[in-house]
């Protein structure tokens, strides 16, 4: 959860930053993100549906498919991955 608060924070002082120098925002409008995150749902209507009509309920469906994932990308775990771990040599 961390990487999204960061960041939402650099987003914001981005955000003043802008509004300090006195131009707008690149940004898209939110009407437009909106519709960007209808067209991620879109795309995972048809592998979902696939999944269920082979007798996958629901959620284990949404997770066969990996729905989430590619949606929002992969979020953070509690644990660090194992190749994380600091002063880990490769072999």
């Amino acid at each position: 959860m961390k990487p999204y608060i960061l960041s939402a924070l650099a987003g914001i002082l981005a955000g003043v930053v802008y509004h300090l120098m006195g131009v707008q925002s690149p940004a898209p409008p939110a009407i437009a993100l909106m519709g960007l995150l209808g067209m991620l749902a879109g795309e995972q209507i048809l592998p979902l549906a696939k999944r269920m009509s082979c007798g996958s309920k629901l959620g284990a469906a949404w997770r066969e498919a990996k729905c989430g994932e590619h949606m929002f990308g992969p979020l953070p775990s509690a644990r660090p991955a194992a190749d994380a771990r600091p002063g880990k040599i490769d072999p």
